[in-house]
């Protein structure tokens, strides 16, 4: 075993985004959406419903996404006590924590592009075991189908189309559009409605997307006719609405983005080092020289293994080279290491 300290320039630190589908079994697009009726009939079936990837009886089930419907003044929802507390209902308890999650301020307001009327939206928020660190902007493409009607709703975010998002206090936010890979499909035209702004959000560093309740409410030149039920103390069966225009639509792309950090230490073994073994079997035990004279000029190692310690000689990180490397006088060996973290 040999050392050799190493040179401030023989560290490099690369930074790579690494992407990959958010959905389970790495398929690129969800075509089949369903729930589960327990969780939908019980107390967190109020807030929200779960959407998985195959029936009950279907190998590989888990969970996608959660779909939610948050309403300002609890409208489309049953209070929870309409006496003491008027329209504080589960609407208006998911309306106030994605405001306060993406907002940051309880007392501003969701602006649709250009447009901040509509203070009611459904939430699409990504099951957390299916993305790495964020969500990719430009992968989304959602598409939306009202019932009876052969019209599809094909949404996108616009990151390719504007140099920069804009930040709500620490999130991005891209606006969701008419189109397809971040890109409206109308050339000049930002892909929003006519009149109530964009469609939605999409939120990639809380994995969540919102949609825009008056949009996807307008007719099907625009929207789908999906006829949210915005009435206090009234149970509007919203996310119901909602799954099923996703059912319909039958397409939900989304990829999900990390970036992984690498250091990369340059090993160099020039053509003086590392050229005679330290193998016991090397030394004779008796008298201490080269057991084969021929070594004693023209030496051969193999290198196998590097190891990197820090000043206390403490082992730090091995890597296997993939076989042995000759080593002698008349050859050197730069050895690239990569250390992912």
């Amino acid at each position: 075993m040999s050392f050799k300290r190493l040179d401030p320039d023989d560290f490099v630190v690369s930074a790579q985004s690494i992407t990959a589908t958010c959905w389970t079994g790495n398929v690129t697009a969800l075509t089949q959406f369903f729930t589960q009726s327990n969780q939908v009939s019980s107390i967190s079936g109020k807030y929200y419903m779960t959407v998985f990837n195959t029936s009950s009886t279907g190998n590989n089930r888990e969970a996608q996404f959660q779909i939610a419907y948050g309403n300002e003044d609890g409208g489309g929802a049953l209070a929870y006590n309409n006496t003491a507390a008027p329209g504080v209902s589960p609407a208006s308890t998911i309306y106030g924590q994605y405001r306060t999650l993406i907002l940051e301020d309880e007392n501003a307001n969701f602006v649709w592009g250009n447009y901040s009327g509509s203070q009611d939206f459904y939430a699409l928020s990504v099951e957390r075991a299916r993305y790495k660190e964020s969500l990719l902007p430009g992968s989304i493409n959602l598409t939306l189908s009202g019932s009876g009607t052969n019209n599809n709703l094909e949404l996108t975010d616009d990151s390719k189309m504007v140099n920069l998002p804009t930040y709500y206090g620490t999130q991005r936010v891209y606006q969701l559009i008419s189109g397809s890979n971040g890109l409206s499909y109308n050339t000049g035209s930002n892909g929003y409605t006519t009149d109530v702004g964009s469609y939605g959000w999409f939120c990639p560093d809380i994995s969540t997307v919102l949609l825009n309740a008056e949009a996807l409410d307008l007719s099907t030149a625009q929207g789908i006719t999906l006829n949210t039920n915005t009435t206090n103390n009234e149970n509007g069966n919203n996310n119901q609405k909602l799954f099923n225009a996703i059912v319909n639509g039958k397409q939900f792309a989304l990829n999900s983005e990390e970036t992984i950090t690498s250091d990369f230490v340059f090993v160099r073994a020039r053509n003086s080092e590392f050229n005679y073994s330290e193998n016991p079997s090397y030394i004779s035990g008796s008298t201490g020289e080269v057991v084969y004279n021929y070594f004693i000029n023209n030496p051969q190692t193999y290198m196998t293994t590097i190891g990197l310690y820090n000043d206390s000689n403490d082992l730090l990180a091995v890597a296997k080279l993939s076989k042995p490397l000759n080593k002698d006088f008349t050859k050197e060996a730069l050895v690239r290491v990569k250390l992912d973290f």
